[in-house]
């Protein structure tokens, strides 16, 4: 098994399980102990395990959102594909608002051939990675930093969209169901997307197939204000069905 791959496998398993030996790793992987020792110190050093005797732990509670540098290795190359596909549909001359996330900083990073738009993002992820990119015209909202996430929330991020009339929203989302609607795990954050969605004609959600009928604790929209949801292969057939009767939908 690949480097990524085993990563991967790793925490999902510790998402899932809580904890994980070295000896289950090593035979799931198909690698010695060793291999897997050092994977671990890797996965430890960027945050997103904390490794015990003969194996390792989540770096944070199972009940909150997981760290940024977890999700980050999560369904990388799903996100990738999610990320180009949604860039795709930003025209020039456009005004679009990306979100903060792991998902929507791929869609940044696939903007490098596009010009004459403006973006305006609370992340300073999305900011740092646009920031030298002539061809876009960059509004960071300010804001009091969330030190995990490197987002901005609170009244001075919300105050910025207030003042803004956007083409497109391009919004992460922590769950989208189709009662629940679009949900996330910080109330702070939600209220920043809210004001984001307030001022954007279009919204469109970028969402791994692990976020598809899921509900999280702050309420953002419902279900029918999202325009497009873009998801990868691995969706439920059931839930993409779901969602395909309020939005268009897009596969990658």
């Amino acid at each position: 098994m690949e480097l990524q791959s085993r990563h991967e496998m790793v925490l999902e398993l510790i998402l899932e399980q809580g904890e994980v030996s070295v000896a289950e790793l090593s035979k799931r992987a198909g690698v010695t102990p060793m291999t897997i020792r050092r994977d671990l110190e890797t996965l430890e050093a960027a945050g997103a395990v904390q490794r015990v005797h003969g194996g390792a732990v989540i770096a944070a509670s199972r009940g909150y959102l997981s760290p940024y540098s977890v999700r980050a290795q999560r369904n990388k190359e799903a996100k990738k594909r999610i990320g180009e596909a949604a860039a795709a549909m930003l025209q020039e001359r456009e005004a679009v608002i990306i979100d903060v996330g792991t998902t929507t900083l791929e869609v940044a990073g696939a903007l490098g051939c596009k010009r004459n738009l403006t973006v305006a993002t609370p992340s300073l992820q999305v900011a740092n990675l646009l920031a030298d990119n002539r061809g876009i015209r960059l509004i960071v909202t300010g804001g009091m930093v969330d030190p995990g996430e490197l987002s901005m929330v609170g009244d001075f991020a919300e105050e910025v969209f207030s003042r803004l009339r956007c083409d497109t929203f391009v919004m992460g989302v922590g769950g989208i169901d189709v009662e629940a609607g679009c949900t996330e795990f910080s109330l702070e954050d939600a209220g920043v997307k809210r004001a984001a969605l307030a001022s954007a004609r279009r919204c469109i959600v970028v969402a791994d197939s692990s976020k598809l009928g899921q509900a999280s604790l702050a309420h953002v929209c419902p279900i029918d204000r999202v325009d497009v949801l873009v998801t990868d292969s691995a969706a439920s057939k059931r839930e993409l069905s779901r969602l395909t009767e309020h939005m268009e939908v897009v596969v990658v």
